[in-house]
């Protein structure tokens, strides 16, 4: 929950796992690597009924080795200028997209695809960041989580983004710009061991300015990785998100399901309410058009507010 923000705090998590999985009670687990990418609603639900639930899953019913999702009202994500009505389930089940807890919203909009998408520039501090106002998305995580592969993916190019198996490749804060209207943005993984201890230091600092000082930023997402049991620096990195007023993302995985359980748990302690969230695979692109549909629904709504 950064500062100069007109959206209210949100974060988002992206959790991504290797290996196949059971079936999770609260997500369909992925067959490939995949993310879950969870953010903070803007609402508090008050107005809803408690204890009820949502299918969430298609109407012909799950594919072979699936499980159907069902999801209490008051952990579904409700987006700004969206309201749901308590008493129709069906209704509110055939908004939620594919594969999360969120509702889509009047302001999401035909601009959800990618038409182009180009890198502007490497800034080493956020004054040196691009200056023209327009919203942005920033991307952040563990080293070598995969933010970059998440990138390549969401504008379907694949080195767009460069990747790499080694720690650290991303040092400094990456903006590519979409459809030549808004930015994602690449920023420094943290936790790298490896790396000196002045530049994780120098890492650290210009990543929290740009938070606390960029007024276009209109969400931060949270990579983790959800084949492994959610990590301290991970969660003391959510935690910081959330003091400072700033939008988070949440992933989940241990044995996915019971590590989406677990890291829900978590962010449960972080939150009044819990994260919303996209599973996402770069591999795949799995959850690819659901988190460019959210994007556009938050990006329309910041634009007019």
């Amino acid at each position: 929950m950064l500062l100069h923000h007109r959206l209210l705090p949100r974060l988002v998590f992206l959790p991504s796992t290797h290996t196949s999985t059971s079936a999770s009670t609260l997500l369909r687990p992925p067959r490939l690597p995949r993310h879950l990418s969870l953010s903070p609603r803007f609402c508090a639900l008050s107005h809803l009924a408690a204890p009820q639930t949502v299918d969430e899953s298609d109407n012909e019913g799950p594919p072979h080795g699936d499980v159907q999702v069902k999801l209490a009202l008051d952990r579904l994500f409700v987006p700004p200028g969206a309201t749901v009505d308590a008493g129709d389930q069906e209704a509110v089940s055939a908004r939620v997209l594919k594969g999360s807890n969120i509702v889509l919203g009047p302001y999401a909009r035909g601009d959800a695809q990618v038409v182009n998408a180009d890198f502007v520039k490497s800034s080493v501090r956020p004054d040196d960041c691009p200056r023209d106002g327009l919203p942005e998305f920033a991307l952040v995580g563990r080293s070598n989580v995969g933010k970059s592969s998440l990138l390549n993916s969401i504008v379907r190019r694949k080195r767009l983004a460069l990747t790499s198996k080694k720690p650290g490749k991303t040092q400094c804060i990456n903006h590519f710009k979409v459809n030549d209207s808004w930015y994602l943005v690449d920023l420094p993984g943290y936790g790298y061991a490896s790396a000196p201890q002045e530049a994780r230091t120098n890492w650290d600092e210009f990543t929290r300015n740009y938070f606390l000082s960029r007024e276009s930023l209109v969400s931060v997402f949270l990579l983790i990785d959800a084949s492994i049991p959610a990590k301290k620096i991970d969660l003391d990195y959510a935690s910081w998100l959330g003091q400072n007023k700033r939008k988070k993302k949440k992933n989940g995985g241990r044995r996915p399901e019971e590590n989406v359980e677990t890291f829900q748990g978590l962010i449960r302690e972080y939150f009044e309410a819990a994260p919303p969230w996209i599973m996402t695979s770069s591999v795949t692109n799995q959850g690819r058009d659901e988190i460019l549909l959210h994007m556009s629904q938050l990006r329309n709504y910041w634009l007019k507010h």
